[in-house]
């Protein structure tokens, strides 16, 4: 499971300003999406994760707002992250992410941004659809 592709999602319309409709200026999101990607030039994890930024995961009250997910892992939703102290937290919880062949993240080993602002686990389509039986 190492060697698939791993995906670490920043929102980027989190913490952002609004004006008649319009964006203005760079959201809180786009910043840590920014601190995410340089951090990450100088670790392992540049080869391991793509990480983009994505419009919008829906948590609007809970920005700034990131994701895991990789094939057969648990997809993860972590939500009220400050964009001033969480970036090398993310980062040490994707390496965590990946060295793991489940995905799973057992909150007493994550680092501490990510024990309370866990939003969703969703469990990996391909075993939940081999386990049950009665999926279309």
């Amino acid at each position: 499971m190492l060697n698939q592709k791993h995906s670490l999602f920043v929102c980027t319309t989190c913490g952002g300003k609004w004006q008649d409709g319009k964006r203005v200026g760079e959201s809180k999101g786009e910043q840590l999406l920014q601190q995410l990607q340089e951090l990450a030039q100088d670790s392992e994890l540049h080869n391991q994760f793509c990480i983009q930024g994505v419009e919008c995961m829906s948590a609007c009250s809970h920005s700034c707002v990131i994701a895991f997910a990789a094939e057969g892992k648990s997809t993860y939703l972590f939500g009220d992250l400050p964009i001033d102290s969480s970036a090398s937290a993310v980062l040490e919880c994707a390496s965590q992410y990946y060295t793991k062949y489940d995905g799973l993240l057992p909150w007493s080993e994550r680092p501490e941004p990510l024990k309370k602002g866990i939003l969703a686990k969703i469990p990996p389509i391909n075993k939940w659809t081999q386990s049950n039986n009665n999926c279309c």
